[in-house]
């Protein structure tokens, strides 16, 4: 047995949330200090899904702990979504029936989820919500704060809309990370616009929202950080830029949601015949997308990354 009395490595798996500074100030030391007596100090090793931080390097100079990357949210959606491969619950894309633009689940809208709202007063400026599935609450579950509350403490400017916005029937899709049963709405709809949980600054973070729009064989719109495009492609699956324009992914933060409101705008202004073409050329995408998420290839590749995290403990 380990002599418990000498100094250990301590892991610390961060890896089911986002790595927001003040709570990570608020866990970490008190972390250490629960290993750090007269032993000596332990190293420690903070476990997290996100690639290429600016949190990460922050974590790491202010407290001298050591971090490993995996993409635990790729797993948690292979556990979560299986056997909808098997299933007929939804139509194949290209045998759909298109007649709205795109779905767009929301449910959190706090919790330093601003960029949700400021996506909501996006779609207004420019009468995106009434053709379109759109969920967003009149008051944010996680915090019980309203939409107006939250717009005054974010200084956001919401046009005029009635909240809350439901199309689910109000079986909460969006705050059931485990489940898929929006199947009707994505078989008429176009595309997904997924907002992801996190959206400001330097790192790369997708969660299960991104793996449902890909599961329910749509294409999708990420409303996340910067560079999330090329963050989903380099684990194999595919984007859109051939068919519209995904400059958007390059942005800042400030201009992203812009950009994807105007590439919402300019696919929801195309003709019937127009949107029915561009259907045909998105389906191989889509189909490749949804076979690699259910291959044996992607999860070897991610087996293979966390062997590799795992094989330095």
């Amino acid at each position: 047995m380990p002599d418990i009395t000498e100094p250990a490595t301590r892991i610390l798996f961060w890896d089911q949330e986002p790595l927001h500074r003040d709570r990570v100030a608020n866990v970490l030391p008190r972390f250490r200090e629960c290993y750090g007596d007269d032993r000596g100090p332990d190293e420690v090793i903070i476990v997290h899904s996100e690639r290429d931080s600016e949190n990460i390097d922050w974590i790491e100079n202010t407290y001298g702990v050591k971090s490993q990357y995996y993409f635990f949210h790729a797993w948690a959606s292979l556990d979560w979504y299986r056997g909808y491969d098997r299933s007929l619950l939804s139509i194949p894309f290209q045998n759909r029936k298109i007649k709205h633009t795109f779905l767009c689940p929301n449910n959190i809208i706090g919790g330093q989820r601003k960029h949700r709202l400021e996506l909501l007063s996006e779609l207004v400026d420019r009468d995106l919500i009434a053709d379109n599935f759109v969920s967003f609450p009149e008051r944010c579950p996680y915090e019980n704060k309203t939409v107006a509350e939250l717009c005054r403490e974010y200084d956001i400017a919401l046009g005029s809309i009635d909240l809350p916005l439901i199309i689910d029937q109000g079986s909460d899709y969006a705050g059931n990370s485990h489940k898929i049963d929006m199947w009707s709405f994505a078989d008429l709809s176009l595309l997904q616009v997924v907002t992801e949980t996190v959206y400001s600054g330097r790192r790369s973070h997708l969660t299960e929202k991104t793996f449902k729009s890909i599961v329910m064989q749509q294409p999708f719109v990420l409303v996340s950080c910067r560079g999330s495009l090329d963050y989903i492609r380099s684990y194999g699956f595919k984007t859109f830029g051939e068919f519209w324009n995904e400059d958007y992914d390059d942005y800042d933060d400030n201009t992203r949601i812009m950009r994807i409101g105007k590439l919402l705008n300019d696919i929801n202004n195309l003709s019937v015949k127009e949107k029915v073409t561009l259907q045909k050329h998105l389906a191989p995408i889509v189909e490749h997308n949804f076979n690699w998420f259910y291959s044996q290839q992607f999860e070897h590749l991610l087996w293979q990354e966390l062997s590799d995290v795992i094989d330095q403990w």
